[in-house]
């Protein structure tokens, strides 16, 4: 019963460890300039991301345009 026990908690403990890598702070940012490789972007809650820190970027999706 106590080797059950025991399992449990570390099964737990190793599955809270692991689901607080998956979440990533999002942060919604406008680009304010581009010269060459350096792209600056204005960023709301910027406090989240700190100097050096790699992130992804993706640009906005854009809609499908219809017609004839």
């Amino acid at each position: 019963m106590n080797k059950k026990v025991a399992a449990c908690v570390v099964a737990c403990a190793f599955v809270v460890g692991v689901a607080g890598f998956g979440y990533a702070a999002k942060v919604n940012c406008e680009v304010t300039a581009v010269e060459g490789e350096k792209v600056t972007m204005t960023c709301k809650d910027a406090d989240k991301l700190a100097p050096g820190e790699k992130v992804k970027v993706a640009s906005a999706k854009k809609g499908a345009v219809e017609g004839c």
